[in-house]
């Protein structure tokens, strides 16, 4: 028996000895640093523990061209995806100039430092498009690309300190070496490994069965609890659900551990990438899928990928690569024979069922049945815990438009006509009272703004997650602000966003505070509408111009919209 070998050769450990680690701590205390964002932190976890191995830090500039170049490293060795550090131009500067680079997590523990090798500014165009083969940003990892990500790049090698600490679900999370030791003691030379986002469902259960018989192989369930795509179900949740079906796997057949990878849905690269991953915690095949990491369809309706192009990538380089593919294919419940079949050994005639993930969604949303052909009972009753129809979640009503279009006037009729309907806690986000309370720090300046809109977005979201109703009515000018916002609340509860689209000159006309004279007057610097833009929403769920309507049929507008997007009644 033996376990298949890393990538390159050798498994990276980049964590220190305790008296490295002293010392370590010790210089990472005099160097500039960097506090890590959520995606750096799940790319750092695999550079120090091996799961990124043959890399030992932060790709180069030489690896990154190369990466988008050939799917290589310089060297020549396989490697689909750049992993790289994006940082502010202050923070370049600074880590170019002490030649190292401190990198804390969000509660500024120092998991590692850089020795900056190189120093760049991404063509972001040009990753997008050699990486993603796309630059719409409805691809999340090209609008992280584009809206999120920092436009510096610094490469070189990690002097590790520690790996981020997790509180949950400790008895699933391993390191590669964790994991290759476990198999060794199970006796365990041939393992397949079966990569999700989702909760798992009987026919996933099912496939991954048939998956090991044919590799002759035991199953490594390995779900990604790192970033997936922006509105999948919580990791909490689904980890309780996979801990209910592996129940129902023959004993001592499968193995259960997490992958704290921050995903790029980069379809086909992606995939190669993931057979990497699974080479190196020492699984000798992988199942792929139809579509595996596809993001869905792009801004014109299209997939972004074809549904095979991610097998037949991986089957072009599994041989050098080292590890074996194991397709699948789509499996559906016949009725007549009463268990999961393969799509293409359905019989004419057949009897087949199937639920969709959007109607399995849809169900939840709304209370309905989920038959026990599709899920077991347990597995559902976890779902209905943390889904609960759409009438008992959270939401947020999204107010935006020009000062004194009448925002705060009918967001204030609003939380009291729903106080007066519904027993959930209502809170209003004014745009005036979280400037004194929240953000009486800030000016007036874009960027000042956007800190105020995300803020209230943050607060927003957490009122929703915990399943209240926030109203929220600031200015709201940029576009891509309200975009930020929005990708924070819908992944946890409902999301309305109502456009007040009261014209200027009404505004100005209404002008109770000065406000409009004063920007003319040129008193008012960056006066949204005067000396500064109001980007107008394209798409808002609601659009309600106060010309038309009085607070009390606005605020109508507002109740029967959230009926027919179920949230109420």
């Amino acid at each position: 028996m033996s376990i298949n070998q890393p990538h390159g050769g050798e498994l990276v450990d980049l964590l220190p000895t305790e008296e490295q680690k002293s010392e370590r701590q010790k210089i990472a205390n005099e160097l500039p640093d960097w506090d890590l964002t959520p995606r750096q932190t799940c790319d750092i976890e695999l550079l120090l523990n091996g799961a990124f191995s043959p890399l030992r830090g932060f790709m180069n500039k030489a690896d990154y061209q190369s990466v988008l170049k050939d799917m290589r490293l310089a060297n020549g060795l396989l490697w689909p995806m750049p992993v790289t550090l994006d940082v502010d131009e202050a923070t370049a500067e600074a880590a170019q100039k002490a030649g190292q680079l401190t990198l804390r997590d969000e509660e500024g523990v120092v998991l590692a430092i850089l020795k900056v090798e190189d120093v760049w500014q991404a063509d972001k165009q040009a990753e997008a498009q050699a990486v993603f083969g796309t630059t719409d940003t409805k691809h999340p990892a090209v609008n992280y690309l584009f809206n999120q990500a920092g436009d510096f790049y610094l490469g070189g090698e990690l002097l590790g300190l520690q790996l981020p600490t997790h509180y949950d679900y400790q008895q699933h999370r391993h390191t590669p070496a964790e994991i290759r030791n476990k198999f060794n003691k199970l006796g365990w030379g041939r393992v397949v490994a079966f990569q999700t986002r989702n909760p798992m469902h009987r026919a996933h259960q099912e496939l991954t069965f048939r998956a090991a018989q044919r590799a002759e192989a035991n199953l490594l369930i390995q779900p990604v609890v790192g970033m997936t795509k922006p509105g999948d179900i919580d990791h909490f949740t689904r980890v309780r659900c996979y801990e209910h079906l592996l129940e129902r796997f023959p004993e001592r057949t499968t193995a259960l551990s997490l992958l704290p990878l921050a995903m790029r849905m980069g379809g086909p690269r992606e995939a190669l990438w993931h057979a990497i991953i699974r080479k190196n915690y020492g699984c000798s095949h992988f199942i792929v899928g139809r579509d595996h990491a596809g993001p869905g369809e792009d801004s014109n309706g299209k997939p972004f990928y074809g549904p095979y192009e991610a097998q037949e990538l991986l089957q072009k380089h599994q041989k050098e690569l080292g590890i074996e593919m194991v397709e699948f294919e789509m499996m559906v419940y016949s009725q007549d024979k009463a268990q999961y079949i393969p799509v293409s050994e359905v019989e004419d005639n057949e009897k087949t069922l199937m639920i969709s993930g959007t109607e399995l969604r849809r169900r939840l949303r709304e209370g309905l049945d989920i038959p026990e052909w599709f899920s077991y009972p347990e597995v559902v009753n976890e779902l209905r815990k943390s889904y609960p129809p759409r009438n008992r979640q959270g939401f947020t009503v999204f107010f935006t438009g020009l000062s004194g279009s009448g925002k705060s006037t009918i967001a204030n009729a609003l939380r009291v006509k729903l106080m007066e309907m519904i027993n959930r806690p209502v809170t209003l986000l004014d745009g005036d009272i979280v400037r004194k309370n929240l953000s009486s720090e800030l000016g007036f300046s874009k960027e000042h703004r956007n800190i105020n809109v995300l803020r209230i977005g943050f607060v927003a979201s957490e009122i929703t997650k915990n399943g209240g109703v926030a109203i929220c009515a600031p200015i709201a000018p940029y576009t891509q602000t309200r975009a930020e916002v929005r990708e924070m609340i819908e992944p946890v509860g409902g999301f309305l966003e109502v456009h007040v689209s009261t014209p200027l000159e009404e505004c100005e006309r209404r002008d109770r505070k000065g406000l409009y004279a004063k920007a003319r007057q040129g008193l008012i610097k960056e006066f949204t509408g005067i000396s500064d833009p109001y980007e107008a929403p394209q798409n808002p769920e609601l659009e309600i111009d106060t010309l038309d309507y009085s607070p009390d049929q606005a605020t109508q507008q507002i109740v029967l919209k959230l009926e027919a997007m179920g949230l109420i009644g």
